[in-house]
């Protein structure tokens, strides 16, 4: 099992996505920090659990791109930073590398940074699997939804 973290919108949104992927064993939602020098205010993260042979850190990487908006530097990305948290040198080198091609896809620039990961603080267990267990609430149909929307129609290939 390989892990990697992502930031750039609610975690509750991004768990549900990550949540929703075949290779993924575990989704943990909570907010990340970055090591010194990039460490900063601790930003709505996940940490995606996953099976290097049933799915990649290209795919991964892809569906995060086009499912926040990776190209908007906007007022909230303190909060929302749009973020790669990697775990090892390795990992880090091919997540630029990923950004890099993944560029190429995008009229604008990616806001999309990589860093190494700091720490983790789990959030609490009664906003855990958010989606799973409130999907009739309005903010799971009006933010989840619209993003497991796009995994079905671009990406149904790599849904559960």
């Amino acid at each position: 099992m390989q892990k990697v973290g992502f930031g750039g919108s609610c975690h509750w949104c991004t768990e549900a996505i990550f949540d929703s992927l075949k290779g993924v064993s575990q989704v943990d939602q909570g907010w990340i920090t970055s090591t010194q020098p990039n460490a900063t205010t601790p930003s709505e993260a996940v940490i995606v659990h996953y099976d290097e042979k049933k799915t990649t850190l290209d795919i991964l990487t892809e569906i995060h791109l086009y499912t926040h908006n990776a190209t908007s530097n906007h007022t909230f990305r303190d909060k929302y930073r749009s973020a790669i948290y990697t775990f090892d040198d390795e990992q880090e080198i091919k997540a630029q590398n990923i950004l890099k091609q993944m560029q190429k896809l995008f009229e604008k620039p990616l806001v999309t940074k990589v860093y190494p990961f700091g720490t983790f603080k789990l959030n609490d267990e009664k906003y855990l699997n958010y989606y799973k267990s409130n999907p009739e609430k309005p903010f799971c149909q009006v933010r989840i939804e619209p993003k497991l929307n796009v995994l079905l129609e671009h990406y149904k290939n790599y849904v559960k």
